[in-house]
């Protein structure tokens, strides 16, 4: 289902996020009449959320769509802000029971990677197994309140900013993803206190802490772009760890914030205690649509949004954890909140390319969750 071409353009080192996580544009720019909210019912729902975004190599959602064969372009792509702060369719925002997400879809991980060191390949079907937020089926969730002013705020978004024009994050602005074996050197990773917090935080790094003992491939190297993030996924030990603003010198490896998942194969997919390297502590590897995902020719998990102007940090809704939008617009969108497209669409009159039915059919199925 992949274009050759575009998978040889990428190249190996980074096949498993080559979609990395995706703009704001897809649901407001091509599927945005058809898109809703998918309202919040988990009882630990608050109201906060947060953002994130930014230049790379792009395919314009025009050309991947729409085109037939996906272009790379070499211009920024929609941007958002990343700060992780310790729609000719319908789309809806999506109320969610207790147990699960605002608008997505279950479905249990997929066949693993090899268990190689330093192997940038990540499960058919995500890291998460069918009880995370990530799996969740909302296709028959009821549509959320205040969607019609959600979608409404989700359109002007893309079509204010960028030219109009929203993207996939592929090679800037999304996480290198490494599967690693039970052999690969362990190492700790330093803090580095770039938010100039004064202290170090309780829980990063010592025994047991989220930065100790992670092994980090000899030759991994984070995304490129300011927020320079990084997945480690372990099978062997089922942990995942994600850093933001990591970076390799001489003195080995530092960080400005991330954190590990113990168990993430049964974990609900996301940090807690305020540690991860999304401003909601969601993972970046939950809602990335991968390789294999699409060479499978079907995306059986939630998908990754990001957006500028979110509402703000202390509105915002589960499955997100935290959040650092700043926007008390009316429609502003609470970090965290899941849009789903109406699961009543035939996706395969929208004139799509086949990635673009694959994303429009998880997107009925599973849903978008607003992760920055």
């Amino acid at each position: 289902m992949l274009d050759q071409g575009l998978d040889s353009a990428i190249g190996r080192y980074r096949r498993s996020a080559l979609y990395g996580t995706l703009g704001v544009g897809l649901v407001a720019g091509v599927l945005s009449p058809s898109l809703a909210l998918a309202s919040n019912s988990h009882p630990a729902a608050t109201t906060q959320h947060r953002t994130s975004l930014a230049p790379a190599f792009h395919i314009t959602l025009q050309e991947f769509l729409r085109g037939g064969r996906p272009v790379l372009k070499g211009s920024s792509p929609t941007k958002a802000t990343v700060t992780p702060s310790p729609s000719a369719a319908t789309t809806q925002p999506v109320s969610v029971p207790s147990s699960g997400v605002t608008s997505s879809s279950t479905s249990s991980s997929g066949s693993s990677a090899p268990a190689t060191s330093g192997l940038p390949w990540s499960p058919l079907g995500g890291v998460f197994g069918a009880a995370s937020v990530w799996k969740l089926n909302i296709a028959s969730a009821p549509v959320g309140a205040g969607s019609a002013a959600m979608v409404s705020n989700l359109a002007t978004a893309v079509t204010s900013r960028y030219n109009g024009v929203a993207a996939f994050n592929v090679d800037q602005y999304t996480t290198n993803f490494y599967t690693v074996g039970p052999n690969t050197p362990r190492t700790n990773v330093a803090f580095n206190d770039c938010q100039q917090k004064g202290y170090l935080p309780a829980g990063l790094t010592g025994s047991g802490g989220q930065f100790s003992d992670v092994p980090i491939p000899a030759d991994a190297t984070p995304s490129a772009g300011t927020d320079a993030e990084l997945t480690i996924y372990s099978p062997s030990t089922d942990q995942l760890w994600e850093f933001w603003i990591a970076q390799h010198t001489g003195a080995g490896w530092s960080a400005c914030w991330g954190g590990r998942i113990d168990h993430v194969s049964t974990s609900p997919g996301y940090f807690t205690n305020n540690f991860g390297a999304t401003a909601t502590g969601l993972p970046v590897a939950g809602g990335m649509i991968s390789i294999q995902d699409v060479k499978s020719g079907s995306i059986n998990h939630a998908m990754s949004l990001l957006i500028p102007d979110a509402a703000t940090w202390n509105n915002f809704s589960y499955p997100a954890q935290r959040s650092d939008g700043n926007s008390s617009a009316a429609g502003a969108i609470p970090e965290g909140t899941r849009f789903r497209l109406d699961p009543s669409l035939d996706v395969t009159k929208l004139g799509l390319t086949p990635v673009g039915v694959m994303i429009a059919r998880a997107a009925q199925k599973y849903g978008f969750i607003v992760t920055d």
